[in-house]
């Protein structure tokens, strides 16, 4: 009787957090449309997210896998881990990386909602807990359904890495430029140490990164601080296609080193990054 009471009362803890931190609809005209809390252990809802395998970008050091990515106790874990696997498209005559590296020294996830979930303005909202190692570079973004990148426009809700050697919180936009997967881009990189002045505590805590995106605009929030805001007068691709009048799909990955992440080498393994749950609200 006493365990069962113990759980029911965890079951309320754990639900109730959720509730009291979801954006509130009221006086508005926003009604929750799609989320994941995540309240399954075990493997990702396969309903509403699908994988990424092998190297895929900006030549980042990580294999991406499924198991490296569950649920347990209500959030979704994506673990980075510190070895080696074969590169099974390897051929040594490459000279595309992802195919000439004959193994990978690192492991993770990376998870989207393409052909299961899209949508087209709203707000987001994720509450998640970053490693901010050297190395780690979590993401939480989305990519339009039709061209490829960047003509397809991207939205960094979040990115974490280093900045010229500076650990740095980025909140971005990207569209097609003039050349073949050239980009403008419009970002906001704001210094780890603004938030660690604050509160030095920062890197062990929940925090809520939330996107609100109409017709003309995209704003970009953390902690309901607004660190970006992207005029989508200005976001139009050489063709004239606006990337961000259409409807974009949900990416959360933890990359390791790469273009931008940095160097892993020293840094603690495994590295975790954690999701509570992932909200879209409309109008």
């Amino acid at each position: 009787m006493i365990n069962k009471a113990l759980f029911l009362f965890f079951i309320v803890f754990v639900i109730g957090e959720k509730v009291m931190a979801q954006f509130d609809t009221r006086g508005t005209d926003y009604k929750l449309v799609w989320q994941d809390e995540f309240y399954v252990n075990g493997q990702v809802n396969a309903d509403k997210w699908s994988f990424e395998n092998g190297f895929v970008r900006n030549n980042e050091l990580q294999w991406y896998q499924q198991p490296n990515a569950i649920v347990e106790d209500g959030r979704l874990v994506i673990t980075g881990r510190r070895e080696q696997v074969k590169n099974t498209k390897f051929d040594a005559e490459s000279t595309d990386w992802r195919r000439n590296r004959e193994f990978a020294e690192y492991t993770s996830s990376s998870i989207n909602t393409r052909g299961k979930y899209e949508f087209q303005y709203g707000i987001m909202e994720v509450r998640a807990k970053i490693d901010t190692a050297l190395g780690m570079w979590p993401a939480i973004w989305t990519l339009g359904i039709t061209k490829p990148w960047p003509s397809n426009g991207e939205i960094d809700v979040m990115e974490f890495y280093r900045v010229k050697g500076e650990a740095t919180i980025l909140a971005n936009a990207a569209w097609a430029d003039e050349g073949q997967y050239n980009a403008k881009w419009d970002d906001a990189k704001i210094p780890l140490k603004n938030f660690l002045q604050k509160d030095p505590e920062w890197p062990s805590k929940f925090h809520l990164w939330r996107m609100e995106w109409t017709e003309d605009s995209i704003k970009l929030f953390l902690d309901d601080e607004l660190l970006n805001e992207i005029d989508l007068a200005r976001t139009v691709n050489p063709d004239g296609f606006n990337p961000f009048h259409q409807p974009h799909y949900i990416l959360l990955n933890l990359a390791i080193g790469g273009n931008n992440g940095g160097d892993p080498a020293f840094s603690d393994f495994p590295s975790e990054y954690v999701v509570d749950y992932v909200r879209v609200y409309q109008k």
